[in-house]
């Protein structure tokens, strides 16, 4: 697993995994994702508050959906790389029979996937190598262990800002939500330009100059948009650190938006 991925990890070009990586102080990370962490950071300082909160985002509504909502199967689609409170660990320390699938086309990720699996006996862990771009092949591969006749939560936590055409973007959350059964969920979080505008916009085209893959930020309303036809959660999409805070919540607000919602 890792010698192939290796083949194809070019360390040379920041990519966005890694960047994450270093923000939340993880290890997975080379010198030039380092430089543009910092080179970001110095334009937006907020930036690693956002990585922090983001992450903060994940436990809280990964929590509700499987102590609340009652879900047992995950779908987590731009799946990073490992750190703490990944997401099987958070929902199997709910209910420890979840089934958790994690997506990532990064060929680091690929490396980490064995840590990835590493989950509950009574639940079930399982990794794709797959692309966003790609819905079909990761429903196929998904189908291997997830039960889509029952409720899947379905996660999209900083990723959807990588589909850059909007109509292909709004197309493939479609096809993914109609896959699943009434009583599953849809979580996103999404790089926005309605907070910290200048420097959001900076951020942007710093990163489309210099990283990979390339990126667009979306408006609240752009955002909540990738909802429709579903039942938002209160509070709604909000930034990342609004969303059902809790005692380690910033207060602060991001230019990441986030939401939840059920498929009735």
């Amino acid at each position: 697993m890792a010698d192939r991925a290796g083949q194809n990890l070019d360390t040379s070009t920041p990519h966005s995994a890694r960047l994450w990586n270093y923000w939340l102080g993880g290890k997975d990370n080379f010198q030039p994702d380092r430089d543009a962490g910092d080179a970001i950071a110095g334009m937006l300082p907020s930036i690693v508050t956002l990585a922090r909160e983001d992450r903060r985002f994940l436990r809280r509504s990964v929590e509700h959906m499987v102590r609340d909502g009652g879900i047992r199967q995950i779908l987590d689609i731009g799946t990073g790389l490992p750190t703490a409170d990944n997401t099987h660990q958070v929902a199997q320390e709910v209910a420890a029979e979840t089934k958790v699938v994690y997506v990532d086309n990064d060929p680091l990720v690929l490396v980490h996937a064995r840590a990835l699996l590493s989950g509950t006996p009574e639940g079930e862990t399982n990794y794709v190598e797959a692309d966003l771009n790609d819905p079909e092949s990761i429903l196929r591969a998904a189908e291997q262990t997830l039960d889509f006749s029952r409720p899947i939560a379905l996660t999209l936590l900083g990723i959807v800002h990588f589909l850059r055409d909007d109509d292909h973007a709004y197309e493939v959350v479609r096809r993914l939500v109609d896959a699943l059964a009434p009583g599953s969920y849809l979580a996103i979080a999404h790089g926005c330009y309605d907070i910290n505008t200048a420097e959001a916009n900076r951020i942007v085209d710093f990163w489309n100059e210099r990283g990979t893959p390339k990126i667009k930020y979306r408006s609240a309303k752009e955002i909540t948009a990738f909802f429709d036809g579903l039942t938002l959660l209160e509070p709604g999409v909000v930034p990342c650190n609004r969303w059902r805070p809790d005692a380690h919540t910033g207060d602060v607000d991001v230019n990441q938006y986030c939401g939840v919602a059920v498929k009735r």
